[in-house]
C-alpha cells in the first residue's frame, strides 16, 4: 500500500481530520500537517524502514514496512511527543518482523535455509559465505540484543534512539549491544 492509497483512504473516512504529532524528519514541523507531512515522512523513511525489516530477518520487508507506515498513520493520535513518530515506526517494524518470523516458524515448523545464488568467482563465493555466517550468527542472538545491534550498527542510530525504539533504558540498550558484540565475536572466531 502506497502513501497515496493511505492518504486517499484517510480522506474518505468519516472522521474529522486531525493534526499529526510531528517528527524531526518533517512530520508536523514547519507548518506541515496531516497527509502532506505523512507523505514527506513516507518518502524520507520508507527505504530505511525496508532495510531495517530486511536486516531483522523479514522474508517480505517491503510488506512489513508498508504495514508499519499504515499503523503509524492509523495510530498517529497516540503519539505524545513531537519526535516520536520515527521511534514508533521502528518499534512497529521490529514487532511486525518478530510476529512474521514466529508465524513462519509455526507454518513451516523448521526454518528453511534460503538458497543463495553465488557468482562463479571464488572471492565472491567466500564473501557471500562470510556474510551468510554473520547473518546467521546475528539471527541466533536473543531478540532484544539482535534488534539493538541492528538498530545501532546497520541502521546507524545513536544509542539513545535505539533505547527509545525498543522502549528500554539507555543503559540497557548499551548492555544489550555490548553482549551482542561479544557473542558475535565468539561465534565468528569459532568459524574462522
Amino acid at each position: 500500500m502506497r502513501a497515496d492509497d493511505v492518504a486517499s483512504r484517510r480522506a474518505r473516512s468519516d472522521r474529522p481530520a486531525r493534526s499529526f504529532a510531528g517528527t524531526a524528519a518533517g512530520w508536523g514541523t514547519g507548518g506541515v500537517t496531516d497527509d502532506a507531512g505523512y507523505q514527506t515522512l513516507f518518502e524520507q523513511h520508507f527505504h530505511p524502514t525496508v532495510r531495517l525489516a530486511r536486516l531483522l530477518g523479514a522474508d517480505d520487508p517491503e510488506d512489513i514496512a508498508q504495514e508499519a507506515f499504515v499503523r503509524l498513520h492509523r495510530h498517529h493520535h497516540r503519539l505524545h511527543e513531537s519526535n516520536s513518530a520515527l521511534a514508533y515506526l521502528r518499534r512497529t517494524t521490529a514487532n511486525l518482523t518478530t510476529s512474521r518470523l514466529r508465524h513462519l516458524r509455526v507454518v513451516h515448523r523448521t526454518p528453511g535455509d534460503a538458497t543463495r545464488v553465488h557468482a562463479s568467482a571464488e572471492d565472491s563465493a567466500l564473501a557471500a559465505e562470510r556474510v551468510d555466517h554473520l547473518l546467521a550468527a546475528v539471527q541466533r542472538l536473543p531478540r532484544r540484543q539482535r534488534h539493538a545491534l541492528i538498530l545501532r550498527y546497520w541502521m546507524d542510530l545513536p544509542v539513545a534512539e535505539v533505547a527509545e525504539a525498543l522502549q528500554i533504558p539507555v543503559g540497557t540498550a548499551k548492555s544489550d549491544i555490548s553482549r551482542a558484540q561479544r557473542t558475535l565475536a565468539t561465534r565468528l572466531e569459532d568459524l574462522a
